[in-house]
């Protein structure tokens, strides 16, 4: 009897043994799944390269215009604070129209905000190849193309605001898209591009 009890207990210990180990090795595959997830997303980025660039691009941009239209909208409630209840209101529930030379100081003040955020942000996180964008030369070839966009940018806001007389909100993000598209490819050409030289 006790040699039969003994085997049952041996039976017993060797099937939660088997269990565990059962147990383990899902565990193992679930971490390798995961691994492999991964291991899809690396392999993802290298082979669309361009595409997660612009994916970068599109995301620092965004943050960049969300800090621009913050910086724009202080300005227009200092310009002009009869016209806004409460600070929201810059953004909807506005009493009246905001001054020109508000909307001009509020586009170049949040302009120069957002540029040294999306400076930052391009060398560091968006694009994959530096080029000169470390160099002096890369500093301010990225402000004067930056001053460019500015430019179109603030010529665009006093087109659509000024002459056209469209909101300047709406007009604020078509030039906000219109310079997007000029920001991205001018600087893939003249400061974030492949250094041949280091490749041969």
């Amino acid at each position: 009897m006790g040699n039969v009890s003994k085997e049952k207990d041996e039976v017993i210990e060797n099937e939660k043994q088997e269990e565990v180990s059962e147990n383990l090795g899902k565990q193992n595959v679930s971490g390798e799944t995961k691994l492999s997830f991964w291991g899809k997303i690396k392999e993802f980025e290298k082979s669309h390269k361009r595409l997660c660039e612009i994916v970068r691009f599109v995301i620092v941009g965004g943050l960049a215009t969300l800090i621009d239209m913050l910086v724009m909208g202080v300005i227009l409630y200092l310009f002009n604070p009869s016209l806004y209840p409460k600070f929201y209101n810059v953004w909807v529930g506005k009493v009246g129209n905001p001054s020109t030379i508000a909307t001009v100081v509020g586009t170049g003040a949040g302009f120069v905000v957002s540029l040294v955020f999306n400076y930052l942000l391009s060398v560091i996180f968006v694009y994959e190849d530096k080029g000169n964008s470390k160099t002096v030369k890369g500093v301010v070839l990225f402000a004067v193309l930056s001053v460019i966009g500015l430019l179109i940018n603030m010529g665009g806001m006093w087109l659509g605001y000024d002459v056209c007389h469209i909101n300047e909100w709406i007009t604020k993000i078509i030039m906000t898209l219109v310079v997007l598209v000029y920001n991205y490819v001018s600087r893939k050409l003249f400061i974030f591009k492949k250094d041949n030289k280091k490749q041969d």
